[in-house]
């Protein structure tokens, strides 16, 4: 597994409680220019419209050297999932009101693949709590450290 991109504010701004791996759909050139590292999960989302789940607003850079150059860098892009995983996300989302946030894209086997998080999205004030616990254990270490 050769990591691609990980989307480190999906932690901060989400209680993530279950994770799936999803294939994606892409276009050859879309590959090539992921392979360069030309991609942004930030602010990108997973949607399921008609049965079907699609990675929405995930920015991938036209790659300068491929043939056909008509697709938008920000465009929808169908994610394959299991037909009893995609049950069981739509199940979670319609009754606890979760979200889908891709968490890292990656490539297994030659193969791009998506690791989407289902959580709820943090209130301001577990951001700032979260924060602060960090600063404490920070500090602690720094003491325990200092005191050697």
């Amino acid at each position: 597994m050769k990591l691609i991109v990980k989307n480190k504010k999906a932690f901060f701004n989400y209680d993530i409680e279950s994770t799936y791996e999803a294939g994606i759909v892409l276009t050859g050139g879309e590959v090539k220019s992921i392979r360069a590292g030309h991609i942004s999960l930030d602010e990108s989302f997973a949607n399921i419209h008609e049965g079907e789940a699609f990675l929405v607003n995930c920015y991938i850079a036209p790659y300068s050297h491929a043939h056909e150059k008509g697709d938008s860098p920000r465009r929808s892009r169908k994610l394959l999932l299991h037909k009893r995983e995609l049950d069981k996300i739509v199940g979670d989302i319609s009754r606890k009101g979760y979200t889908m946030v891709p968490i890292k894209m990656y490539f297994s086997r030659g193969n791009v693949k998506v690791e989407l998080g289902l959580g709820k999205h943090k209130k301001a004030a577990g951001k700032k709590r979260e924060l602060k616990e960090r600063d404490i254990k920070r500090e602690t270490e720094r003491e325990i450290k200092g005191a050697r």
